[in-house]
């Protein structure tokens, strides 16, 4: 595949999940307000949470500290993602790219104020954390990640310098 349809493939499936984010927020805000709704009995029911923290509501006094990781994740996969020749690693980071676009979203733009608003959370398991489709994405991102790295499959081809010729000598 060439490496433009990779990168087009790549930004597509962010704007995909950042859409899918924004919208579904969008919806919870609107219709989620009071108790938790029953989507399948106890396993699987929807709620509205604004989060200033991390997952887990981690660490929620320093929202401002989780926006700048969040740009400077972003700045790092738009400037690494031309670099990417692996379609399983482009995967990786179209989804990590719209699940911190979705979540970053949150914390620039929505209240209590610029830079430090709260993400909305809305999906809840049993014994789980709330969370929301960018944080799906990026969790699925890391698996996809793992899964990658023990099969040695590595974003990028490994550069021939340092490589072998056939004399056996390094070229």
């Amino acid at each position: 595949m060439r490496q433009s349809t990779k990168l087009a493939r790549l930004y597509s499936l962010a704007l995909v999940i950042w859409s899918i984010d924004f919208l579904t927020k969008n919806w919870a805000l609107e219709n989620l307000t009071g108790a938790s709704k029953k989507v399948i009995g106890t396993f699987l029911q929807v709620t509205l949470h604004k989060n200033p923290g991390a997952a887990f509501s981690f660490a929620t006094g320093f929202t401002i500290v989780f926006t700048s990781i969040s740009i400077g994740v972003l700045l790092f996969i738009l400037r690494y993602s031309p670099r990417i020749t692996s379609t399983g690693w482009a995967v990786v980071a179209g989804l990590v790219l719209g699940g911190v676009l979705g979540n970053l979203s949150d914390r620039v733009f929505r209240e209590p104020s610029f830079l430090y608003g709260h993400v909305i959370d809305w999906i809840e398991l049993p014994n789980w954390p709330v969370f929301n489709i960018a944080d799906s994405s990026i969790v699925i991102a890391s698996i996809i990640a793992f899964v990658l790295t023990v099969m040695n499959i590595h974003p990028t081809k490994p550069s021939n310098s340092g490589a072998k010729n056939s004399n056996g000598a390094i070229s």
